[in-house]
Formats: C-alpha cells, structure tokens, sequence
C-alpha cells in the first residue's frame, strides 16, 4: 500500500494554545496541496485530532467526497506546550530556542512519541492494504515515521514544510520504503502574504 503523510499548513502563532487554526496562508497551502493530490485515487484520508492539521485535510476531503478518520497518535509532540511559534519564526526571534529544538533538547519524551505514531501508522497500514491513503499530520510525525522507515534512531531530522507531501510504499511482508520526501510541487507559485 502507498501512505502519504502531508504536514500541515502554516498555523497562527499563538501564546494561549498549541492547538492553533491555520493562518490565511495555510488554508491557501491547503487548497493547493488538495488540487495537486486531486488526480490521484485516494482511498482513504486520516488526519491528526489537532486542529491545524484537520484544517489542512478538510479541502481534499471535501473536493474528493471523503470522510476524515481522526487520530490521536498522529498528534505533534509537543502539542500539550500551551503555545506554537512556527519553527521559522522561532528560528529568526529566538535562534538559541530553535536552536536546542534542533538539536534534540525539546524537553519531550521523542522515544515515547516515536512508539506512539509508529504504533498508530502501522495499523493505518495494516487496516488499508493494497490501498493508498493520505494521513495530514505534524513535522515531529513525519520525522519519526521517517526515521522508523529508515532504521535509524528516533529523532527530528530534517524540517518538512508546510503542506509538504511524503510516500512511503509498505508491503503486507513489513518492509517499509521512502519514495518521496518534502514534495512542494503545489507550492512552485509564491503565496501572497495575507
């Protein structure tokens, strides 16, 4: 079967929730990445229970009759921290922050995390063989999957961007494969600032 993970789009900065609605640039990310996976035969969409990341779902599933199956394990790590900074803007306002959240000194339980979405996409995988489905999720989510993939440690690794698009092939035998990481094809046209 064929998983897509998707990140979500840019959300709102907040400092009163981690669970923050898109921002007008990100419902425009999720319009475009919901027209670049249109053409595809989608069997099923999954999405985190965050708010951020069922924005990011609801344009796809809508323009392809879809239901939405939300899932707590696919959430963020981090999303019980009572505020969200996009990591840009942290990196630009408070580059020794980002910095530590790079580098692995977060203050969250990544081994713990990491059982948690492998657990829960595993048995998306298992529940969908043969199927492809796409499951709109977190930059932590797509790191540890990622890793899981590639048999490497639990860690965030590299930085998916908003609304980017990653595949995975994954066989009833348990092999894992990365086809695709980071795909931003739908976003080629800038996004005028709202």
């Amino acid at each position: 079967m064929e998983l897509i993970l998707v990140r979500h789009g840019l959300p709102e900065r907040r400092h009163d929730t981690s669970d923050p609605p898109l921002s007008a640039v990100g419902h425009e990310q999720a319009r475009r990445v919901a027209a670049w996976l249109a053409h595809e035969k989608i069997d099923a969409v999954f999405s985190s229970t965050m708010l951020r990341a069922r924005q990011t779902a609801e344009p796809f599933a809508a323009l392809r009759g879809h239901d939405i199956d939300c899932h707590d394990g696919i959430c963020e790590f981090d999303r019980a921290s009572g505020s969200y900074v996009p990591m840009e803007e942290l990196k630009r306002d408070n580059y020794e922050a980002w910095l530590a959240m790079a580098t692995g000194d977060h203050g969250h339980d990544i081994g713990t995390f990491h059982t948690t979405v492998v657990e829960t996409l595993e048995g998306i995988v298992e529940a969908n063989s043969g199927r492809r489905v796409v499951v709109f999720c977190h930059g932590g989510v797509i790191n540890v999957w990622t890793a899981h993939v590639l048999g490497m440690a639990p860690r965030l690794f590299f930085e998916p961007d908003y609304t980017s698009v990653h595949r995975y092939m994954c066989a009833r035998t348990g092999q894992r494969n990365v086809v695709c990481l980071n795909d931003r094809g739908h976003l080629r046209e800038p996004i005028p600032a709202g």
